[in-house]
């Protein structure tokens, strides 16, 4: 069943519809059916039973799509309709054929949205557009591999390349790579952590020594009480949603805490459960807190005080103290910071009301395990990091880390970036770490400190990155500032793009372009010793395997294992001891390695092959012991600082539609929050519009309001009056990208402030034959 690319047809805006509020409840039947009607229409009957029947089974494939953990008891169908969709999306036999690089420029390709060139289908040949040419062309393998190479030993400074990493590789795939680049001799290693959780692994790794969750999966159901802050569940992860469902039957509370009533924080109907076919299904949030973007600082420093205040009411009653003067520093710190907390200034910062603080407080004083998690909606702020720091401040006070039921839980939205940063993928990795690697294979790693992502674009931009190579992902599509971005790229000698299927970062290319196709998860990955697996960390830090089921769309694919062994060979084949040509053989070789320089990967062959695979320690959740300086968990002093909105201007975050992973668009309506054929529009309070002079259904320019005098732009959009918090709006990523300075990024991790963005509104003055910015 392997068909040619379609005729897909580009979305026409003009045909956007809004279909009324935003649902109250995700999942139930209409969840099976999206799932279902795109799998068998794209796969058909066998393929769709092949991959979805082993989708987070124990003995098949790891989901490519979010990294939320498995139960221990597998259900047979494992999987929410994202992951379905991801899986069709991945393993569709509608295939780019060689014709297809002769009639379309890569001038058209940049033209098209991410939808059309995603729909065009799999990737199969190697491909290579020379300078001066404006069409990619087939090529072998061996050339593609001799281009690259005779590039890079070209290079006077091995820190003039840098290599990007999607949170899709698998672990073997990421040791190889990092080891590769570091034999080459640079730490330009930036990854799309850069663009999500970095924010989590510095304000977690300050204050309690690891920048991982300190829950388990069966923690959420031992939990009192649950706060989900700045995240969509429905969307994003939405089988978190079945953890949430079995917390509250065992009679847990949850509060939501997000500037948007998302269907995924209010109701769940379970579609695996009668009462989710056909019965009103599961109620999850006890209370919905409608922060204002960039209030939830000022919340947590407000519960916190609450806390403090109350055990000052009953000295010895309130905070665990053995906990904190065994565990902790820092209390008598916080306690005089928080002592002079503004309660105006808190109100203003979160647009709440005092009474729902202070039911939040008295929710937190009243239950004896907490978990508080969260996603990009806190990482995305330019306080991200201090917010992060003063969620472990509320928990560390009742000393809810390290006992069950109760801890930190950042959940990362790809699923193995967590897994990727465990196996080396991070520009800035420890010297413990460095010396093993360089000890394991007869060589002496950089030390400088590499380049993260926006680093990465500046580099660019500059002059001073001549090569670009990204093992998956869309770099150019997720990273902030579009504009910028694009010419960065264009900057560049040669950029590298190792991938699936198409994405906006193949038809934005450096002078020379490279696209090198490869095997998905799902497939069945042959090599010399029999078939192949490899494994992946989910964000609890389980490290389980992934089997592909099905055989690979094309016979000519690598798999990533494959395809950075030859690389390796032909760059770097000398500089170390590594044996390129029998890891690609036996990736129980590369397992071997791992087992020697990765902390708790010891004996890995042996616990890979466990049944549900192993648990890499967690100081914290483990034994509430912290590498930190001091040994203890840091209680911080964080200064309060909300986001300024001028008058005549809204504070606009981005955010995925229902129909979307990542940069990745499944389709063009988002159903939970009432939006059809279209992506092109900006959610708006009523209020808001009403005071600024707009109305419902107009269209209008976004402008992007900073103090570099660059006018960012989204044009022709279409106003859509919801429910959000006064003072905010919100427009969907990658789109929004373009409104995002590349030099707006929260202090101290670099993350792009995409959840912190001034905008004003002026009604649209684009002619109807000008394309759409963004669009």
């Amino acid at each position: 069943m392997v068909r040619e690319n379609p005729k897909v047809e580009e979305p026409d805006e003009s045909q956007l519809e809004v279909t009324g509020h935003p649902k109250a409840w995700a999942a139930g039947v209409p969840g099976v059916y999206h799932s279902m009607k795109p799998a068998l229409e794209h796969m058909g009957v066998d393929r769709t039973r092949r991959t979805l029947l082993a989708l987070n089974q124990k003995d098949g494939f790891d989901c490519m799509s979010c990294a939320w953990p498995d139960p221990g008891h597998r259900k047979t169908f494992e999987f929410c309709e994202n992951g379905a969709k991801a899986v069709t999306w991945e393993a569709t036999p509608v295939l780019v054929g060689s014709d297809f690089w002769a009639e379309h420029p890569v001038s058209e390709l940049r033209q098209r949205s991410e939808y059309w060139l995603g729909m065009q289908g799999r990737l199969t040949e190697p491909v290579y557009k020379p300078a001066g040419e404006d069409h990619y062309r087939p090529v072998s393998w061996e050339q593609a591999f001799g281009i690259l190479a005779d590039k890079l030993k070209s290079l006077p400074d091995p820190n003039q390349a840098t290599f990007y990493t999607s949170g899709r590789t698998s672990n073997e795939a990421a040791f190889l790579y990092q080891l590769f680049i570091r034999a080459f001799g640079t730490n330009n290693l930036p990854d799309c952590s850069n663009m999500c959780h970095e924010s989590s692994g510095w304000g977690m790794g300050q204050t309690i020594g690891v920048g991982k969750a300190t829950v388990s999966y069966n923690d959420f159901e031992k939990a009192d009480l649950i706060i989900i802050m700045g995240q969509n569940p429905g969307t994003n992860h939405p089988r978190m949603l079945t953890a949430l469902e079995e917390a509250k039957e065992a009679g847990c509370k949850i509060v939501a805490v997000n500037p948007l009533p998302e269907a995924g924080l209010m109701r769940y109907k379970n579609p695996q459960k009668v009462k989710g076919i056909i019965g009103h299904g599961t109620d999850l949030a006890d209370q919905f807190l409608q922060v204002r973007i960039g209030g939830d600082m000022a919340l947590l420093q407000a519960v916190s005080k609450r806390v403090l205040d109350a055990e000052a009411a009953n000295p010895g009653k309130v905070l665990d103290h053995a906990f904190l003067e065994e565990h902790c520093e820092g209390l008598e710190e916080l306690r005089a910071h928080l002592a002079h907390l503004d309660d105006g200034a808190v109100l203003a910062a979160t647009g709440l009301r005092t009474e729902e603080i202070d039911e939040l407080a008295a929710r937190y004083l009243a239950a004896d395990r907490v978990i508080i998690t969260w996603a990009m909606g806190i990482t995305q702020q330019k306080k991200g990091v201090a917010t992060i720091k003063e969620i472990i401040n509320l928990l560390l006070l009742r000393g809810n880390i390290g006992k069950p039921g109760a801890g930190a839980s950042p959940i990362r939205g790809h699923s193995n970036v967590q897994g990727d940063r465990t196996m080396g993928i991070w520009e800035q990795m420890p010297p413990a770490f460095l010396d093993a690697l360089g000890q394991e294979f007869a060589f002496e790693p950089p030390r400088e400190h590499g380049l993260d992502a926006v680093q990465t674009v500046r580099g660019m931009r500059d002059g001073g990155i001549k090569v670009f190579v990204g093992l998956g992902g869309n770099f150019v599509g997720a990273i902030s500032d579009t504009a910028v971005a694009e010419e960065a790229m264009e900057n560049t000698e040669l950029s590298v793009q190792i991938s699936t299927k198409l994405n906006h970062s193949h038809a934005v290319t450096g002078a020379e372009a490279l696209i090198l196709p490869t095997m998905g998860r799902t497939e069945i990955d042959r090599q010399e010793t029999g078939p192949q697996f490899v494994s992946v960390e989910d964000t609890v830090c389980a490290v389980h395997a992934s089997h592909g089921t099905v055989e690979p769309v094309a016979p000519g694919l690598l798999s990533e294992v494959a395809i950075i062994c030859r690389l390796a060979a032909a760059v770097v084949q000398d500089r170390s001891s590594a044996d390129w040509a029998g890891f690609e053989k036996n990736y129980d070789l590369i397992r071997d390695h791992i087992s020697r320089v990765v902390n708790g990967c010891e004996d890995y062959n042996r616990k890979i092959r466990q049944d549900g695979g192993f648990v890499l320690p967690n100081g914290p959740r483990d034994s509430r012991t912290f590498h930190t300086p001091t040994g203890k968990a840091m209680l911080t002093v964080n200064e309060l600082e909300h986001v300024d909105r001028p008058e005549g201007t809204l504070i606009l975050q981005s955010m995925r539609s229902h129909d979307q992973f990542n940069t990745t668009i499944y389709g063009n309506d988002d159903r939970y929050r009432g939006i059809r054929k279209g992506r092109e529009v900006v959610f708006v309070n009523p209020v808001d519009l009403a005071e600024l002079g707009f109305e419902d259904g107009q269209r209008v320019d976004i402008h992007g309001v900073y103090t570099d005098n660059v006018d960012r732009v989204l044009r022709n959009y279409r106003i859509v009056s919801y429910p959000s918090a006064r003072g905010c709006a919100a427009a969907y990523y990658p789109e929004a990208n373009v409104l995002v300075p590349l030099d707006s990024v929260a202090e101290g991790s670099q993350t792009p402030a995409s959840k912190a963005v001034i905008v004003r509104l002026e009604l649209a003055a684009v002619l109807e034959e000008e394309p759409t910015a963004g669009g």
